[in-house]
């Protein structure tokens, strides 16, 4: 439960607060809140909506920062989590793919 939860949370970190801010820089957008990060990615096609992914957000801040004592919420917050990854890793490789499409990456995704 620890790794599932400690990876979710590092890819979220990664791609939302990395990864995501440096390909719109890279592509000459203007640094951004969140939120006007998310809509450009949005435009883009890398993520799906960026209302979902701020719902993402928000889960991983509750599976991080909150001790979660009752099971039932648990295993409520875990589950929506696994289900949010097919969202993580598909952004993932669209924004590989994006990279790989401008020739800023010497291979495409795995």
């Amino acid at each position: 439960m620890e790794a599932f939860v400690s990876r979710f949370a590092r890819l979220q970190d990664m791609l939302g607060d990395k990864l995501l801010p440096a390909y719109l820089a890279a592509l000459g957008e203007r640094k951004g809140a969140l939120l006007d990060n998310l809509d450009r990615a949005e435009r883009l096609e890398l993520v799906p909506s960026a209302d979902e992914w701020f719902r993402l957000r928000k889960l991983r801040n509750q599976m991080v920062h909150e001790y979660i004592e009752d099971a039932a919420v648990l295993a409520s917050v875990l589950q929506t989590g696994h289900e949010f990854v097919s969202t993580l890793t598909n952004t993932a490789t669209r924004l590989l793919q994006a990279l790989a499409d401008r020739g800023w990456l010497s291979d495409g995704p795995p």
